[in-house]
Order: structure tokens, then C-alpha cells, then sequence
């Protein structure tokens, strides 16, 4: 029988499409969990072999190792299924606080084990979209086991917060450190450099591109050493990184955040007085960001090296090298980087720290790290670095710690009410509105084996309160 018309659906609403984008996230995720899950305890057990084998155990020692290895992958699986929250852990400080939440210091009850704790309002990710973000931020944590990137050990969340529970890392971060200090020697500047340099390597390899490398993100573990945090632009662009997002931007920083007629030790200061600020803003500051990220034709991994070189140049002279009066100003001498990166005269620094800043900030085609890591690591600069055992050396500024819980390389920051119900109240939307699109957190829970299997291991330097 021929068919002498069209047969017509009716339109899916919006809702029917909602309903069934979570159906289909919701499979993809139990299958794709049921997958990790059986590749992870597969690479645990390799891992497990490789060691006994490389210890050369008798067979009889090693039928032990196995046994105890089973039963801690039991005893996984069975804390997997309990419910971890808030009432887990007992918060004992904020150490940190930004534009979207903050970081606690906490102390999970059961174990002792102390963790820094951030937390994120839904409402504030909802609304600045920032949803993308977060996401990328916990999936490359759980990803990223290095040496290099701070470890996650879990994350969950409730009705009104995401939590992802982190190491602790006492040593606080490279901001604090450049604003308690004028400057870096040379020889300090280079040891923290090569740190970055294999921290962002170690990132790349995994095939992601960090975008966001500044001194906020560079943390110091208890010994004094480099590791990366904040991994919430590695996938998409956030909308302060677009070019249009400083045309129309009505914000301006204090009235004496002026840079003209200054010599640089003055800059150093107003740099120094203003930067906590710019930190906490919704803004933040493009000090770092490469012009090809703004530009928004393209760009690749070597927009982190650009931002590295930056960070050397702050490191040795006091401020970044486009440090203005707004971020609109800062904007405008990083697209304008080949007559506003000027060295000042009175603050003299190598011709060697002077190349390798000139190498990271030029043309991303020319910019050293295109031909690969080894020619960021075989610059003169780094003359006598020993890579590969960087970690196990002293650090260049050690860190002295007294305590399980000293966060004396931490600013002060007032008790809030983030934990509260009534924190999560929004204008112009009601709870209702965020309850019905919770869906798009689905899966942010995690937990790590050896945050759950290491019981009652508290880090020797918690223990004695020493380095």
C-alpha cells in the first residue's frame, strides 16, 4: 500500500528531553564505573606482581602479599557502598576561600586522617555555568595519580554543596609565598621553575592542558615541594578567558592600584597589597593567561609554558610583567606582550633567566616546549638540575611544620556559613529550581582505594611534627 503522506510526532518538551539526557547519562555512567572499576583492580594487582618480583620474595611471602591484597580489595569494595558525607569529618579551619566556595581544613573521624576539604555551592555552579568546569576538575583529579598533582582522595555531595576531599598540603601556595617575600634568588627561581616544568609535563602526558597555571595553583607539599591544583579549565573555556568578557567588564580594582610613573619596588607593593584581592574576585586576573587563549583561534599545550614564563618573571622581579590598573588594562599589554614585556633596569637578573622568560613568552610557534619537554629541560637555565631526583632533594625554601593541623602558611580567613542551609538561598531562583537539575551532578562520587584501605597510615610528618 503506497504511502500518500507524512506521518507527524509531537514535539519532545524540554522536561521528556531532560528525562532522557539523565537516563542516558545515568546508564553510561553505571557501565562505564563497572568498566574502571574492574581496569583499576587489574592494574593494582600488575602493580602488586611487579613489586614482588622485583623484590625477588620467596613464593611463600609473596602467597601472603596476594592474600592480604585480596582482602584489602574486599574490604573496598564493602567501603565503596557506605554513604561518605559531611558528618564523616570534623572541620577544624578555612584555609581558603574563592568566587565559588571554599577550603577547609578537616579531620575524617574515623581514621585521624587530615584532609583539605573544598567545597562548592550547586546554586553558584548552576548559575555561572560553571558545571563543566567542576566536572572536568574532579574526573582529571581521579585520573591524574602523580606525584605532581594533588591527590583526591574522595568527593561526594548534597543537597546544597559538591565536596572533594584533597591532601593536605601544609607548605600553602606559591602566591603566599611570592607576596611574603620581594623576590627569588636565581638558584631558588630555578628549583621551583624545574618543579612547574615536570609538573605540567606530567599533566600533557596525560593529555590534558592545564590553561590556569599561576602561583594560586602551584601548592607546596610538607617538604617544601611543587604540586599542581585547580584542574577546573582543562576541558572547555571559561568565559573569563574570552576576549569579550573585558570589553564590557564594570570592574575596577582599588583607586590606588595605579602602575604609572612607578619605579618596580613600588609596583612589587601595590602588586603585592592588591593581589589576595584578585584571587578572590569572580575576575580573577589574565596576568598569566597566553594571548592566543584570548584570541580564541586555537591554541595547544604551550599556552602553560607561556604562563610559566610569567610566573619566572614575577618570581625574579617582584610582579608579573602586564600587572595594570584593571583587567582590561592587563588584557590589553598581554595581546600587546612584544612592547610591554620590558625588564626593569634597577632589578638586574641573568642573561640566562632573561632568554628562558623570553623563550616562554614570545609567538606560541616559536615558544620553547614545541619540539617537547627535554628542550624546556636542556635550557641553560636549568644547568645542574638533577630531574630525576628533584623530589627526593631538599627544596629550595624549606617548610617548617609543628603540627597535624598547622596552617600557619595559610592567610586567616573568617568562619561563613557555607555549611548551612540558608547558604544556599539565590536570588531570583528558589531551591525547587536546583533540586530539578541536581541530575547534572550524577557520578560525582569517589572514593580512592588507598584513602579507604590505608587505615590508621597518618603521614610520618603529622606524627612527629616534623619535616
Amino acid at each position: 500500500m503506497a504511502m500518500t503522506g507524512q506521518t507527524s510526532y509531537p514535539t519532545m518538551s524540554n522536561h521528556t528531553k531532560e528525562r532522557v539526557t539523565m537516563a542516558k547519562v545515568t546508564l553510561e555512567n553505571f557501565y562505564s564505573n563497572l568498566i574502571t572499576q574492574h581496569e583499576e583492580r587489574e592494574i593494582r594487582q600488575q602493580k602488586l606482581e611487579k613489586v614482588m618480583d622485583e623484590q625477588g620474595l620467596p613464593d611463600e611471602e609473596k602467597r601472603q602479599r596476594r592474600s592480604e591484597h585480596a582482602r584489602k580489595e574486599t574490604e573496598f569494595l564493602r567501603l565503596k557502598r557506605t554513604r561518605l558525607g559531611l558528618d564523616d569529618f570534623e572541620s577544624l579551619k578555612v584555609i581558603g576561600r574563592g568566587a565559588f566556595g571554599e577550603v577547609r581544613l578537616v579531620q575524617k573521624k574515623d581514621t585521624g586522617h587530615v584532609y583539605a576539604m573544598k567545597i562548592l555551592r550547586k546554586a553558584d555552579m548552576l548559575e555561572k555555568e560553571q558545571v563543566g568546569h567542576i566536572r572536568a576538575e574532579r574526573d582529571i583529579l581521579v585520573e591524574a595519580d602523580s606525584l605532581w598533582v594533588v591527590k583526591m582522595f574522595y568527593s561526594f555531595q548534597d543537597k546544597m554543596n559538591l565536596y572533594l576531599i584533597m591532601e593536605f598540603l601544609p607548605g600553602g601556595d606559591m602566591m603566599t609565598l611570592l607576596m611574603k617575600k620581594d623576590t627569588l634568588t636565581e638558584e631558588e627561581t630555578q628549583f621551583y621553575i624545574a618543579e612547574t616544568v615536570l609538573a605540567i609535563d606530567s599533566i600533557h602526558q596525560l593529555g590534558f592542558i592545564h590553561r590556569d597555571i599561576k602561583p594560586d595553583n602551584l601548592l607546596l607539599d610538607s617538604k617544601g615541594h611543587v604540586k599542581l591544583s585547580d584542574f577546573g579549565l582543562c576541558t572547555g573555556l571559561k568565559k573569563a578567558h574570552r576576549t569579550e568578557f573585558y570589553r564590557n567588564l564594570n570592574h575596577s580594582l582599588p583607586s590606588d592600584f595605579t602602575f604609572q610613573n612607578m619605579n618596580s619596588k613600588r609596583k612589587a607593593e601595590t602588586w603585592k597589597r592588591n593581589r589576595r584581592q584578585l584571587a578572590f574576585s569572580t575576575v580573577g586576573t589574565p596576568d598569566y593567561i597566553a594571548p592566543e587563549v584570548f584570541m580564541q583561534t586555537g591554541y595547544n599545550k604551550l599556552c602553560d609554558w607561556w604562563s610559566l614564563g610569567v610566573i619566572m618573571y614575577e618570581m625574579l622581579i617582584g610582579y608579573p610583567p602586564f600587572c595594570s590598573e584593571t583587567p582590561q588594562e592587563t588584557y590589553k599589554k598581554v595581546m600587546n606582550w612584544r612592547e610591554t614585556l620590558t625588564f626593569p633596569p634597577e632589578v638586574p637578573i641573568s642573561e640566562k633567566a632573561k632568554d628562558l622568560i623570553l623563550r616562554f613568552c614570545c609567538e606560541w610557534e616559536h615558544r620553547i616546549g614545541a619540539a617537547g619537554v627535554e628542550e624546556v629541560k636542556s635550557n641553560p637555565f636549568f644547568e645542574g638540575v638533577d630531574y630525576d631526583h628533584i623530589r627526593e632533594r631538599p627544596a629550595a625554601i624549606p617548610i617548617e611544620i609543628k603540627s597535624i593541623d598547622d596552617t600557619s602558611n595559610f592567610d586567616e580567613f573568617p568562619e561563613s556559613d557555607i555549611l548551612q542551609p540558608a547558604a544556599a538561598v539565590v536570588s531570583n531562583h528558589s531551591e525547587a529550581d536546583y533540586k530539578n537539575k541536581d541530575w547534572v551532578f550524577i557520578n560525582y562520587t569517589y572514593k580512592r582505594f588507598e584513602g579507604l584501605t590505608a587505615r590508621g597510615a597518618i603521614p610520618s610528618y603529622m606524627k612527629t611534627g616534623k619535616r
